[in-house]
């Protein structure tokens, strides 16, 4: 039996970033450029002075409670604090064990200390043991720091501590998962499957176990910024009070953007048949991959176009749900009646989607 399909409509969003904890006004300062990188401090110690877009102290007062933190990651903190922020924003309060949530998640990115005594119980003869892991390695930390390192905890964590119960799923990503789970929650706004729907990513680069394999990797040698954060848009049928229509989402494989990168970008931002007035939001990793999406939207004739990872760097996971909560800013401040956003992560595919003004 065929559903009907419904317009799906964001009713809220959250964000925690190096702007801050409030979503509204993060696209006005990636437009003006005016948050200014600096030195990581979760890397000084492993890794010196890294310039990185990094999450100031949350606010205690929607911080997670100490106990609660120490069974969790990083992301999985921002994602619990996020997820906090959108419930208030949408007034979702009631009925949260059939709502939705589908994130985009990075690695495990456990405390450092526990790794290290992990490991140091674990070399035998100055070589790691899989045996004295399997022992002596494992017994070095607490049972709980599994916790932290599975990553589809990143979901977790926050659903459990926000009562959040609808169907849900966690996107290993480093770009294009976190489109991967948007695209499954539209689907499920659209199919009428569910009535209210939480979507995004949750990530940090600036783990020091991280920020290594993406030296190790190559990635910081063409121009990888780290970032890191959390952004959550809240999905509906129900047009009152929306905040914008999300009107596409879609994403691409590595493969095919490999064998036609500039004429897929070019296909998709003429099918998307920009104005004058529309605006384009750029989130990609490095420079290779920024420029070829800047020279596609040149040949295109498209003049507004804003680069998010200059400001914001790349929160791998979260990149993509950062720009599209500053495209929506943009949207509700009436500085576009349409936003395409176009991501390139780490993965090497490509997303984009399409938010439209309800105003």
């Amino acid at each position: 039996m065929m559903h009907q399909r419904h317009e799906v409509y964001v009713q809220g969003a959250a964000a925690i970033s190096a702007f801050g904890v409030d979503w509204r006004g993060l696209g006005a300062a990636v437009t003006t450029n005016s948050l200014a990188l600096s030195p990581a401090r979760q890397l000084a110690d492993s890794h010196g002075s890294v310039i990185a877009s990094e999450v100031a102290a949350i606010p205690l007062a929607i911080d997670v409670d100490a106990r609660a933190c120490k069974l969790m990651s990083y992301p999985a903190r921002l994602n619990a604090v996020a997820l906090r922020q959108v419930l208030h924003d949408t007034g979702w309060e009631n009925g949260r064990d059939e709502i939705a949530f589908y994130l985009g998640v990075g690695a495990s990115g456990g405390s450092v200390a526990e790794l290290t005594e992990m490991l140091r119980a674990s070399i035998d003869e100055q070589i790691f043991s899989l045996e004295r892991f399997g022992t002596a390695g494992l017994a070095a930390c607490n049972p709980l720091f599994a916790f932290q390192l599975m990553n589809n905890f990143t979901l977790c964590h926050g659903a459990i501590l926000h009562g959040i119960g609808g169907p849900n799923s966690a996107f290993y990503s480093r770009g294009n998962g976190t489109v991967a789970a948007l695209s499954e929650a539209m689907h499920l706004v659209a199919s009428g499957e569910c009535e209210r729907v939480l979507a995004g990513g949750a990530d940090s680069a600036l783990h020091p176990v991280t920020w290594a394999q993406l030296c190790r990797e190559g990635f910081v040698d063409e121009g990888f910024i780290p970032g890191e954060g959390a952004g959550l848009l809240a999905l509906s049928r129900e047009s009152d009070k929306a905040l914008a229509e999300l009107s596409q989402c879609e994403f691409h494989s590595t493969a095919k953007l490999r064998s036609g990168a500039a004429t897929l970008v070019s296909d998709i931002i003429q099918n998307f048949k920009p104005t004058v007035d529309d605006l384009v939001l750029l989130s990609a990793w490095g420079v290779p991959s920024r420029e070829r999406l800047l020279q596609a939207c040149k040949v295109s004739g498209v003049n507004n176009v804003i680069d998010v990872a200059a400001c914001l760097g790349d929160a791998l996971a979260a990149a993509p749900a950062l720009a599209w909560v500053a495209a929506l800013d943009l949207l509700v401040a009436g500085k576009a009646p349409r936003v395409l956003v176009l991501n390139a992560g780490i993965d090497g595919g490509l997303g984009c989607i399409v938010l439209r003004s309800v105003a």
